[in-house]
């Protein structure tokens, strides 16, 4: 477990405990009714921690639970919370399109993570029910069209168009946060340079601080795996997506 996922899943567990008896009360003051949102607008953040019943905090925290923490790793902290509230934010204003609806729950952001997650491990094969295999984009794809579909034709007690804001906020997050990273700006400046980039010794140096231990297994393993790499045949033998790799795990917060 990381940090702030570990802090997100309590957050939600403990406010569920202790607003229950008073879901009602709670709810008026602190459920996203998209109509009201100018006059209520603490609760664009607020309807992220309320969850109607058991169940509904039960799917959010699972899909926390196993897609966070991961992403958090590769992301930093600070950037994984950035991910989670815009994803939820964007999730609420897009329920606009039902403006009187009351709004709870973790969701919009939780889809905001798992677009997150299939972004930087689009070929993962995640098990539904723990037996139907699915790559995560296909799943993301598939989810965003289900929202889409159901949000038209108005299926179910579930607010369709929260889910899809928060693929379009994670989408949104990410690609400003990638176009502004030092992993990024690393790739244009090779680009524009139109030859092959030859990183200096003391970018192999900045890589060797970075703690392993502190990355996630998989995350680990690569970075292992490209440091050998570089140690042995030297920097200008790695690929320019092992090289912004490295970039972005040396820079992440």
């Amino acid at each position: 477990m990381t940090p702030w996922v570990t802090r997100l899943l309590l957050v939600n567990v403990v406010v569920f405990l202790l607003t229950a008896p008073y879901m009602e009360t709670v709810f008026r003051q602190f459920g996203w009714i998209p109509s009201l949102g100018l006059f209520r607008p603490w609760t664009i953040i607020t309807y992220q921690f309320l969850h109607a019943n058991f169940l509904h905090l039960l799917f959010n925290m699972i899909g926390l639970f196993f897609f966070g923490p991961r992403l958090e790793d590769r992301m930093g902290g600070a950037h994984f919370m950035g991910l989670y509230l815009v994803s939820g934010v964007v999730g609420g204003l897009l329920s606009f399109i039902t403006p009187n609806a009351l709004i709870v729950g973790a969701s919009g952001a939780v889809f905001g993570v798992l677009l997150g997650f299939a972004r930087y491990w689009p070929e993962e094969r995640i098990f539904i029910w723990g037996v139907l295999p699915i790559k995560a984009r296909v799943l993301v794809i598939g989810l965003a069209l289900i929202s889409v579909w159901a949000g038209i034709s108005g299926g179910g007690n579930v607010a369709h168009f929260a889910h899809l804001g928060g693929f379009v906020g994670g989408w949104g997050y990410l690609k400003l946060l990638e176009r502004n990273s030092a992993a990024e700006r690393f790739k244009r400046k090779v680009e524009q340079a139109q030859v092959p980039s030859r990183p200096s010794g003391r970018e192999l140096d900045r890589w060797k601080t970075v703690d392993a231990e502190s990355l996630h297994p998989l995350n680990r393993e690569e970075y292992n795996r490209i440091l050998e790499k570089a140690q042995a045949n030297g920097v200008p033998s790695l690929s320019l997506q092992e090289r912004a790799f490295m970039e972005r795990v040396s820079a992440r917060g």
